[in-house]
């Protein structure tokens, strides 16, 4: 089985949790806006590292660019918006073996949860082995991502590709990262509702450089460490240029063996309230996959309710889970009953070492090509044609662990004489009808999926001076390509019924029934002790374990034109525009294999055809007015404006805008605004995704227990209308079905971003050094926001309804079935426009540089800060604020202090993740409490240094200096990673040293 999740991990509440809440925690991941540590300030805080802005705070002449968030040359960085820049040598320093790392950090992101490799056992949007990066608490979705400022598009597996995976990106070649921290849907489209990440690459590449990193972590047994190797080039004539680079990345498997806090999930309960193993004494253990105490049994069987010996810490004399025993000679001859007490669950058996061959972070190979180059006509403008070429293929997979449950009908030959008496209860799919008479539930053992995802992203264009002087102009055509093959093992539901639908042969030999049908079945084992223990034939695990092979494609084709130069003259300077136009079409083809399409995958998620196209037409503007310059109290005053049309072939047109305001009283103090409107046009998985299957808690049903005291009268009488007992306990997964809104008219996104800043920087005596320090703060609100209604909130809606309402199958309970045969529960979970997201906070930043000795010394502080990180379904629900809680950090920050002389430089930093805690929310008081609902402040130290001569740079430095693990929480409440919560924030690796060669040739 895998669990469904989204963007973060869904809260599931354990049946032992006395919410007063009605549904899950949706765990809202907030994320933020925090200045890297080599981040340099001009005098609006935003920065663009093309003037080299070196340590000794020497920086480098250039001729006018373009900076994020603008489509405007300037030649100075003054900018409405806040923009962080992180380095090509900061990444260095750190230890960052990627682009990808970089990117995820807590100095990026401010504390968002982001979809990592350590996501691999659950079904994420991209697929497994995708890491995608979502900017101020939001989702990835509404976060840009740019390579040379123009898009990247979707790639990976499966039917919800829907943004950038950042594997693709060519770390061998890149320059800096800049990451716009506004919504900029006015200048750039749809998508960059919270922020954009603009990666630029290296320019007037002369020669050859060759650089190899590794990391190593020293606390996990020699797992989990990375290897990069990179090739770059270039060379350039008098009217041609031409670079490009050839990398090589790997990243070893960490399994759940490799670290103390993952080898045993335990229910991490307080006051004692754990399950013991009474054999041990100690904490049971649970399968990673599963909430502690709810975990699944292994080397068991399931039988009716028969009288027998009890295991050690069993209570009564009756049992329906018996374990096998060969020292028990009375009852149920060669087994000990472990389950059917009032205290049974902590002594059946739930876990074995293959468990522990799971993967925490899963194994990737990257390899990846990139190419540009240019040529200069001299016509049509002094023009330049230009190309890019990307090239990227991504080898990922994951390790799994597998129960097979496996049913024997009543009368076959496969089970023993002194079971043979058995009805346990009816037939669940395997058995043609016939009622099961003992269900063997087995530790199957590891089970393994992986992907191929190849790559490819070509541009071509045009670009020089227009026929309006001083006017320039630049058309471009980029296509991009993401083909993937996803593959998983799985029982096949079909060939498991004809196997275990047997005739006898001879004593002791089986073969299919139905064999002239089905050529080559392999009878199933007999039920005997090696067979419930997992000591399977390896001819029938042939047979029915299967590999099930899907392929996904994306391609987008964009078109673009823009010209750009002055207006006319104002008494402060001249006004600059900037016009432009572009059409875009994108198209996805997810075919999952022919066994998942017909649900012929045993107890695993299913999927259905992803199809669809969309296209959109859009032309836009921007201009940049100076109001005021170099007056009483007015040393700056400058207006930037930006609109765009927009036409989607899928939910039609819409206009966005954007007012941005930088205001100079004096040289060194800096106010600036910006207030716009962002759109986001839904992802063709949200219109298009094929109907797609997976399993949640059974602690979702919520007839559970609904004869305790102070039930809603409503689902009181709704569950005793369905025939449910007052004391019932679902024991099956809730079986979610996820389709797109296409067919339901989905319609486009819609949000208000507002940002307003204050920048600092008092001129000091020479001898003192160079101080900056700003803060910032935004506020993003999202209406109409594209979601899924959720699992649990659709469940609590149907049986929380007027029972009339209830019985006509009305409302939200035309999204619910429950199975006559088991009570099991199917709920269909569209996308649809309904949720209300709300994100405001502040950043904070501080800068400081001064002379010491024989070099420089240089601190960054960056702290975010979220006030409110809130969102509702409904517009008649109250907004719930997630901030603080766990997963949802209220402060994060960043800081670092570095010194540079002659050849060297050391650097040391902190990343620092506050304390939270989620019992509020749960209606838990922290006193009295059996959850662990609280973790507390996490500090993550690092240490580097640098040596550069003669061509050569060294770099080498430890990450997670003092080992720092995760916090614990308990099981049953979010998801976790061994007893930690899941959550990217963390760091899983442990303690890990790197080294980083270059050689410049």
């Amino acid at each position: 089985m895998r669990v469904a999740i989204s963007i973060v991990p869904t809260g599931v509440v354990n049946r032992r949790m006395r919410s007063r809440k009605n549904h899950l925690l949706a765990s809202t991941v907030v994320g933020g806006i925090v200045t890297a540590s080599l981040a340099m300030f001009a005098p609006a805080m935003a920065v663009a590292q093309d003037a080299a802005v070196t340590q000794s705070g020497e920086a480098a002449t250039v001729d006018e660019i373009v900076v994020i968030g603008s489509r405007i040359r300037r030649d100075n960085y003054n900018a409405p918006s806040p923009t962080q820049v992180v380095t090509r040598e900061e990444a260095t320093l750190q230890g960052f073996a990627s682009t990808t790392e970089a990117l995820q950090s807590t100095a990026v992101t401010g504390g968002t949860s982001q979809i990592n490799n350590s996501f691999g056992g659950y079904v994420t949007d991209g697929g497994p082995g995708a890491n995608t990066i979502g900017l101020r608490g939001m989702s990835p979705s509404r976060t840009l991502v740019l390579l040379n400022g123009r898009r990247v598009s979707p790639a990976g597996s499966r039917g919800s590709v829907g943004a950038a995976d950042l594997n693709v990106l060519p770390t061998a070649m890149i320059d800096r990262v800049e990451i716009l921290r506004d919504g900029a849907s006015s200048v750039y489209g749809s998508d960059a509702v919270a922020g954009v990440v603009n990666i630029q690459t290296r320019k007037n590449i002369d020669g050859v450089t060759v650089e190899a990193q590794r990391n190593e972590p020293l606390e996990a047994n020699g797992a989990g460490g990375s290897t990069r190797l990179s090739l770059t080039a270039g060379t350039s004539g008098d009217r041609w240029r031409a670079a490009g680079s050839i990398e090589r990345y790997e990243r070893d498997e960490l399994t759940l063996r490799d670290r103390e806090f993952t080898r045993c999930q335990t229910d991490g309960f307080r006051n004692g309230q754990d399950f013991i193993d009474p054999l041990t004494g100690q904490s049971k253990c649970y399968p990673i996959t599963t909430t502690g105490s709810n975990g699944v049994s292994i080397n068991t069987i399931g039988t009716n309710l028969t009288a027998g010996v009890g295991a050690a810490g069993s209570v009564g004399s009756t049992f329906n889970r018996w374990r096998p025993n060969s020292a028990v000679t009375t009852g149920l001859v060669g087994f000990e009953g472990v389950g059917g007490g009032a205290n049974d669950v902590n002594v059946r058996d739930t876990f074995e070492d293959r468990m522990l061959n799971e993967s925490l972070i899963s194994p990737v190979e990257i390899t990846t090509l990139y190419g540009e180059a240019g040529y200069q006509l001299q016509a049509l403008g002094d023009a330049e044609i230009y190309g890019e070429a990307l090239f990227n293929r991504r080898k990922s997979s994951q390790t799994g662990y597998r129960q097979l449950a496996l049913d024997y009908a009543v009368g076959s030959p496969l089970i023993p004489a002194n079971l043979r008496g058995s009805v346990a209860f009816a037939d669940q799919g395997l058995n043609k009808g016939q009622n099961v008479g003992v269900r063997a539930f087995i530790g199957f053992g590891n089970d393994y999926s992986e992907q191929e995802v190849d790559f490819g992203r070509y541009v071509a264009g045009i670009k020089g001076n227009f026929f309006i002087p001083e006017w320039r102009y630049d058309a471009a055509f980029s296509y991009s390509r993401s083909k993937s093959t996803y593959t998983s093992e799985q029982f096949l539901t079909d060939r498991l019924i004809e196997t275990l639908d047997v005739v006898q042969t001879a004593p002791g030999q089986f073969q299919c029934a139905q064999l002239g049908a089905n050529p080559g079945c392999v009878a199933a084992p007999v039920l005997n002790t090696q067979t419930i223990g997992g000591v399977l034939p390896q001819n029938w695990v042939d047979y029915v374990f299967r590999p099930v092979t899907g392929t996904t494609e994306f391609t987008e084709k964009v078109v673009s034109f823009g010209i750009d130069g002055p207006l006319f003259s104002l008494p402060a300077g001249r006004v600059m525009g900037f016009f432009g136009a572009e059409w875009r079409e994108s198209e996805i083809d997810d075919t999952p294999g022919i066994d998942s399409q017909a649900g012929n995958t045993y107890n695993f998620s299913t999927s259905a055809i992803t199809r669809g196209s969309d296209s959109v037409k859009e032309v836009f503007g921007e201009i940049e007015a100076p109001v005021l310059a170099d007056m009483p109290l007015a040393k700056e005053l400058t207006l930037n404006g930006s609109f765009r049309y927009t036409d989607y072939d899928s939910y039609g047109d819409d206009t966005t805008y954007k007012i941005g305001l930088v205001y100079r009283p004096i040289d060194w103090v800096t106010v600036r605004g910006t207030y716009g409107t962002s759109y986001r046009a839904p992802a063709l998985f949200e219109q298009f995704v094929g109907a797609t299957t997976g399993f949640q808690s059974n602690t979702l049903d919520r007839c559970n227990n609904y004869g305790a005291p102070n039930v809603n009268p409503n689902r009181v009488a709704n569950c005793t209308a369905e025939g449910l007992p007052g004391d019932f306990q679902s024991v099956t997964s809730v079986r979610v079905v996820t389709s797109g809104g296409a067919d339901a008219g989905l319609a486009a996104e819609t949000s208000t971003n507002m940002t307003v800043g204050l920048v600092l920087q008092p001129p000091l005596p020479s001898s003192w050094g160079d101080l900056s320090f700003a803060v910032d703060y935004y506020e993003i609100e999202v209406e109409n926001g594209v979601s899924r209604t959720g699992a649990g909130e659709i469940l609590t809606r149907c049986y929380d309804s007027n029972p009339a309402d209830f019985a006509a199958n009305n409302g939200f309970c035309r999204l619910v079935t429950r199975s006559t045969v088991d009570n099991s529960l199917t709920v269909q979970d569209s996308y649809i426009n309904l949720a209300t997201d709300n994100v405001k906070g502040l950043d904070y930043t501080v800068r400081y540089r001064k002379d010491v000795g024989p070099g420089t010394a240089l601190f960054n502080l960056a702290v975010t800060q979220y006030t409110e990180v809130s969102s509702k379904l409904f517009a008649e629900d109250p907004l719930e604020d997630f901030t603080g809680m766990i997963n949802n950090p209220e402060f994060t920050g960043t800081a670092d202090i570095s010194y540079a002389w002659d050849k060297w430089r050391v650097r040391y930093g902190v990343e620092w993740i506050q304390g939270t805690d989620s019992y509020e929310y749960y209606g838990e008081d922290p006193a009295t409490s059996d959850y662990d609902l609280e973790v507390g402040d996490y500090w993550l130290h690092n240490a580097s240094v640098q040596y550069s001569a003669n061509g050569w740079t060294a770099t080498a430095g430890v990450r997670n200096l003092f080992n720092e693990d995760p916090p614990v929480i308990s099981s049953g409440v979010y998801n976790r990673v061994g007893n930690a919560p899941l959550y990217s924030g963390y760091d899983y690796l442990g303690r890990t040293a790197f080294v980083n060669l270059t050689k410049s040739f």
